[in-house]
């Protein structure tokens, strides 16, 4: 068992009880929320959680982990650009142990900052050797192998024939659905209706019709993308998706910027999920997404931090300050509360995943994915003078986060690591990085 002591539980619960006292743990579940009396055995390992918040850990619904490895490659280009000219080279240029040691690198990161759960995209090669490092690392995944079949700018080796990678991606599902305990599950992973035919996109969807695999793609990200998909269809990007039968509860999209009131209704009607990430939008000059208007008609929101390159970091505190900070210059300071934002960080990620009755709030019989967030910074004081979601939203940083619990599992505290070996995702990196920049010329 496991008992965190005396910390402020921020339980998002169906009331959104704050709580000060113990949470206590047992294998891989939540089993008491907010009782403060001594636990009668000594088969127990105890958290001081006092001068904490107790968080349900933070969940990002669109990551890339194969793009770790690629952090400041790609500055400063918008994101046709940056995919023709930077990310899709040195995607085509991994090897096993280059995505293997890529993911470590982003898992490091992720769980560094109170991240537990993410909804990921790999590339198009060697996806088993990137589960195989979630697998090492502890965190909760849904994700899989990235599906792309056309494009006269995408490079040849990321271009496949659509039977085998359809194929092989139904033997990675076979194979790593419900791996771990339930922790990794797989997602059918078109990279977005540029580089993916008619026919491909047709049979993901039939697929995760009868199969029940969820979809995880791009869409509307920026006005040439969307332009591209308009000539070639002539639909815009969320009519020819609906077209297909690929916008409803169980897809993902990540972006959803650049809609109209009719994409919007579609989006909403269909219960599509939309991972917003602010950060990404910002630095590729894509746009703002309209957030307030979505929420407003009852969209379903989540947030993450996109790839490395096209963000520089993969803090979902940094997302959720900026989700609430770029909104209010354009509909107002009391737009997109603090509470709200850490809702979308929270229960809004977990329903993005299928796992709200799972994850996304702290209860018992609830997985035990929880991050414990330090408040003794100059930039928490006075610490009782701040709501708690303004100590998470608009201050605090990765670098408060003392603990990082997923399936009951300690795998941050203090600072470290506790079961990764730090140097050897350091030296993985370094080497598997040289090797990608040799092979694509951007040395």
């Amino acid at each position: 068992m496991l008992l965190i002591k005396n910390g402020t539980i921020v339980t998002m619960n169906d009331t959104r009880e704050i709580i000060q006292g113990d949470l206590l743990i047992d294998g891989d579940r939540i089993l008491a929320v907010g009782g403060t009396e001594p636990i009668p055995t000594h088969e127990i390992t105890v958290i001081n959680a006092a001068g904490k918040l107790v968080i349900p850990g933070l969940i990002q619904t669109h990551t890339h982990l194969c793009q770790a490895l690629f952090r400041g490659l790609a500055d400063d280009l918008e994101l046709l650009d940056w995919l023709k000219l930077r990310i899709w080279p040195l995607e085509g240029s991994h090897d096993a142990e280059s995505i293997y040691y890529s993911a470590l690198l982003g898992c490091a990161e992720l769980l560094s900052g109170g991240t537990t759960s993410i909804i990921d995209m790999a590339t198009v090669h060697h996806t088993d050797s990137l589960l195989n490092a979630v697998k090492y690392a502890g965190i909760r995944y849904l994700g899989g192998k990235c599906l792309m079949d056309c494009g006269t700018d995408a490079p040849p080796t990321l271009l496949e024939n659509p039977t085998d990678a359809l194929q092989e991606s139904m033997d990675l599902w076979e194979h790593w659905n419900g791996a771990e305990n339930f922790r990794i599950h797989y997602a059918l992973c078109p990279r977005f209706a540029v580089s993916c035919t008619h026919g491909l996109l047709s049979e993901l969807a039939a697929l995760s019709r009868q199969h029940a695999i969820p979809i995880h793609s791009h869409a509307s990200e920026n006005r040439g993308e969307i332009a591209m998909v308009e000539k070639a269809t002539g639909h815009r990007n969320i009519m020819y998706l609906n077209s297909l039968g690929l916008l409803n509860s169980n897809t993902v999209l990540a972006h959803c910027i650049h809609l109209d009131q009719v994409e919007m209704r579609v989006l909403v009607d269909t219960g599509t999920n939309i991972a917003h990430c602010p950060g990404s939008n910002l630095k590729l000059g894509s746009g703002i997404a309209k957030i307030p208007d979505l929420l407003a008609m009852g969209a379903r929101i989540s947030l993450g931090a996109d790839g490395a390159p096209c963000n520089n970091n993969m803090s979902m505190f940094m997302e959720m300050r900026l989700a609430a900070l770029i909104q209010k210059p354009l509909h107002g300071p009391s737009c997109m509360p603090a509470r709200q934002v850490f809702e979308l960080a929270t229960r809004g990620g977990a329903r993005a995943m299928g796992m709200e009755t799972e994850i996304g709030s702290l209860e018992p019989g609830k997985k035990a994915d929880i991050a414990l967030i330090d408040l003794k910074g100059w930039h928490h004081q006075p610490r009782d003078a701040a709501s708690v979601y303004s100590h998470l939203v608009y201050q605090a940083s990765a670098g408060d986060v003392a603990a990082t619990i997923v399936d009951g599992q300690v795998l941050w505290q203090d600072g470290r690591l506790t079961h990764l070996d730090d140097e050897d995702i350091h030296t993985g990196t370094a080497s598997s990085v040289q090797r990608l920049l040799k092979r694509t010329g951007l040395a």
